[in-house]
Order: structure tokens, then C-alpha cells, then sequence
């Protein structure tokens, strides 16, 4: 029975760092980060998967788009947005 519980748990988790972008601001997303490129980097040994935490050597960087409190960096040339509080990984652009 526990089995289940912990199941539940990782499901309700997994579902409160799951984030929606609308596809108004994934375009604006993506014009901003094209007037503001970054230098894509490598991150051997991480997936680029909703919930994974980049390291504190990863510098992150503001979006200035409104409604959008995530910060940005580019991984294997796409965009990835990070909640800076918890540097979690909470959308990966293609």
C-alpha cells in the first residue's frame, strides 16, 4: 500500500512543477532570445527534463517578457526556461 502512496506523491509533485507557457509567450520567448543570444553550453551528464536542477555554475538569465518570471539558458541549442528559486528546469523549448 505504501507503494501507491509514494506513487500518488510523485504524481501530485510532478504535476505542481509542470509549467503551461501560452503560445503568445513562447513566440515572445523566442524573440527575445533571439535579440539576446546566448552562447549555447554542454551539460554532460544532464537531461534536459522538466524538474531536472542545473548546477549553480549555470548562469541564468532574465526574460523580459511580461507574466514570465523564469529565467533562461541555452543547453544544446535550446532554449531552457529555469525557475531561479529552485533552478529547476520548468519548460525546454525546441
Amino acid at each position: 500500500m505504501s507503494g501507491l502512496i509514494l506513487a500518488v506523491s510523485a504524481t501530485v509533485g510532478y504535476a505542481q512543477t509542470a509549467v503551461v507557457i501560452q503560445p503568445e509567450q513562447q513566440t515572445l520567448i523566442r524573440e527575445y532570445v533571439k535579440k539576446k543570444p546566448l552562447a549555447s553550453i554542454t551539460l554532460p551528464g544532464l537531461e534536459l527534463n522538466i524538474g531536472s536542477k542545473l548546477p549553480e555554475t549555470v548562469e541564468l538569465h532574465a526574460v523580459e517578457v511580461p507574466d514570465v518570471t523564469y529565467q533562461y539558458v541555452i543547453v544544446d541549442g535550446r532554449t531552457v526556461l529555469v525557475d531561479p528559486g529552485t533552478r529547476e528546469i520548468v519548460y525546454v523549448m525546441d
